[in-house]
């Protein structure tokens, strides 16, 4: 079993400012954190051509729970943390995630 940490960013009042710190500085930030196993971003579009509820979601993934605990109490993690009010300005939602199945098709 695996453990990830969600990490959902509403719009930002500059995307492009958003995308640019993102890139450039808050990675870097978050691929530090000790016991990382994968890290992804993307950019959210909603299906019905509406508004989607978050502009950009990330995910951290851990192999294990304890790799996970220790992810969340370092330092690294914690400049990551404070980093976000630096370019979140469309607010942010974090949770973790068990991962119960996953495939390759």
């Amino acid at each position: 079993m695996s453990y990830e940490i969600a990490v959902c960013y509403g719009r930002p009042n500059d995307p492009a400012a958003f995308d640019d710190y993102y890139v450039a500085t808050h990675i870097p930030l978050a691929i530090a954190v000790p016991g990382l196993a994968g890290f992804s971003w993307s950019k959210c579009t909603a299906l019905d051509g509406g508004e989607p509820p978050y502009y950009a979601v990330a995910h951290l993934q851990f192999e294990t729970e304890a790799a996970l605990r220790e992810a969340l109490s370092s330092p690294e993690m914690k400049a990551a943390g404070r980093d976000v009010r630096n370019f979140a300005t469309g607010g942010v939602t974090m949770y973790t995630e068990q991962i119960q199945s996953r495939r390759k098709l």
